[in-house]
This record gives structure tokens, C-alpha cells and sequence, in this order.
């Protein structure tokens, strides 16, 4: 019997339950974490979105639309609204550690989502209706992150939690599991494919000697037309939307490297070190040595 039989098999005998998710009507989103011995709760779909993190569990089975997949130690997974779901113990035989993160699907409205700086956001939401799985690195990157998350309250709570899903987004190797999409998706304007062409190449090539006239061959405009553009969607001009991208795979390379900053301003494509410092203290509010230090000493806090 194949993968997709099986579940076939599974959902005749398991149909998704609706689960009603306590999200008080005040609030921006709700975190749980519990530490189980085995996971039984049985397959399931809400209207809103959920980030779960799942600890401690190699030899579980996770269940994520038609999808079927045997997990290891760790695993990520955004799901969308109405994505069915479920993780079970199958061959695991640790305590399961089991965080989960829900959010309203409003909570990010479609004229938010347009706006050029959340593309990514916006695109990875768009997946997450097919739920996405995210690699070890990631995982491992954002742990400590996510720990924290439960840790703060207010404003700075729910920044943090955008901090993580901009991250989260612009991550490698994530993948899509289930080849069902509960809902049709909205075609996109032609300046909004544009755009997010133009900010997908800059965010591949962060690393590379850009120019504009390679961005704006991307958006198939002329130079002075993207810089137009540019301008007046995203509110930047194109030097400081490609530094915007820099800064932020460098800010991850601080925390996930060893990296000397020298190294890491040059490998996020800074031609100097001055420029580096300049650019990324005008956006972040310190040096990179700074943001380095701070971030270690969150995780000496947190894991003390």
C-alpha cells in the first residue's frame, strides 16, 4: 500500500475534526507548550494559522494534508487555515515536547500583506496552505528564538513573532508537503509580480554585485521606470530595499555563525566594513558586535 493509501485509508477511518482555538479576542496570538508522552490527538483543522515546534520526537509520524512523513528529533511545520493535520507517536519512544504557535488569520490583512517589504511574508503565507516543513538549520537557528517568544508580553511579543515569520520566510530549503490547497489562490497584479521578482532576485543574490539595471531586467522595466517604482511601492529607493536584504541574512549569519564580522559583512555583499557598520547600526540601532552580544546573552539566560 502506498504513502497517499494509506492516508486515504487513515481519513475514511479518521475524518479532520474542526478545532476551536482559544484565541482571546483581544489578543494577537497564543503560545502552548506541553511535554507529553505520547501524541494521540487525532487529525484536526482550524480557521487560523498555526507554527508548530516539535521536540524529542524521532520515530513520530506527522500527518499534514495528504502528506505522510516518519520525522526526526525536530521538526518545524506552518500550516494555514483549514490545512488538516496531526502528529503521532507511531515509533517514538521519548517524552514529546510540543510547542505551538496560533495566530488569526486577520491578523495580517491583504493590504498589510501587499505592501513590498512583506513579499516574502505574504509568499510564505500563500504556501502554508499546502503547509511547510523547514530544514534543520533553520529549525536550529530559530529555537532559541521561539523558547523566548513565551517569555514576553505586549508589543514586544508579538514584534518578536514577526521577527521570527519574516525570518522564517526569507529561510532555504523549505519545502511544501501536502499537494492539496484548501483554498484558490489569488492571482497577483502584474506590479506586484514585478515586485516580488525584483526582491526574490535581490534576496538570492543578496551575497553578489548587484546592480540596478539587473534588478530592473528582472521586473522587465527600464531603470529609471524601477527606480520609479520601487519608490513609490515600497516607500526606499533600490539601494537601501537591497540593504534591507543584507542586513538581514547578516543579522542571521551574527547568531548563526562563528563568523568574523569582517567576514560576514563581505560574504552578505558590503564592499567595506565602514559601510557594513554604518548600514546595519542605521536599521538595527547598534553595531553587529552589539547584536552578536545581545543575542548570546539571551540564550545564557535562557538556557540557565
Amino acid at each position: 500500500m502506498t504513502m497517499n493509501e494509506q492516508l486515504t485509508k487513515f481519513r475514511h477511518l479518521n475524518n479532520p475534526i474542526r478545532q476551536q482555538i482559544p484565541i482571546g479576542p483581544n489578543d494577537c496570538f497564543t503560545f502552548f507548550s506541553a511535554v507529553k508522552k505520547e501524541s494521540d490527538f487525532p487529525l484536526h483543522c482550524h480557521d487560523d494559522y498555526e507554527l508548530s515546534l516539535i521536540l524529542d520526537a524521532k520515530g513520530a509520524k506527522r500527518i499534514v494534508g495528504n502528506h505522510v512523513y516518519i520525522i526526526d528529533n525536530v521538526d518545524l511545520v506552518l500550516l494555514g487555515p483549514n490545512v488538516s493535520h496531526t502528529w503521532q507517536t507511531h515509533e517514538c519512544k521519548s517524552l514529546i515536547t510540543e510547542i505551538t504557535i496560533q495566530w488569526p488569520k486577520d491578523l495580517f490583512d491583504d493590504k498589510l500583506l501587499s505592501r513590498a517589504q512583506l513579499c516574502f511574508l505574504r509568499k510564505m503565507l500563500e504556501m502554508s496552505l499546502r503547509g511547510i516543513a523547514y530544514s534543520k538549520d533553520t529549525i536550529q537557528n530559530i529555537l532559541p528564538r521561539i523558547h523566548l517568544l513565551n517569555k514576553k508580553s505586549g508589543i514586544d511579543s508579538l514584534l518578536d513573532l514577526i521577527s521570527i515569520l519574516h525570518d522564517l520566510s526569507v529561510s532555504r530549503n523549505m519545502v511544501t508537503l501536502s499537494d492539496e490547497s484548501v483554498l484558490n489562490r489569488t492571482k497577483l497584479k502584474v506590479s506586484s509580480r514585478r515586485l516580488d521578482k525584483a526582491f526574490e532576485f535581490m534576496n538570492n543574490n543578496y551575497n553578489k554585485h548587484i546592480t540596478l539595471k539587473d534588478v530592473s531586467t528582472q521586473a522587465n522595466m527600464t531603470e529609471e521606470s524601477f527606480s520609479r517604482f520601487i519608490r513609490k511601492r515600497s516607500g526606499k529607493t533600490f539601494i537601501n530595499s537591497l540593504n534591507e536584504i543584507r542586513i538581514a541574512h547578516a543579522s542571521r549569519m551574527l547568531v548563526d555563525t562563528t563568523h568574523f564580522i569582517r567576514e560576514i559583512s563581505f560574504l552578505c555583499g558590503f564592499n567595506n566594513i565602514a559601510n557594513f557598520n554604518r548600514s546595519f547600526k542605521k536599521k538595527k540601532g547598534c553595531t553587529p558586535k552589539e547584536y552578536r552580544m545581545n543575542f548570546l546573552e539571551k540564550v545564557t539566560v535562557l538556557y540557565n
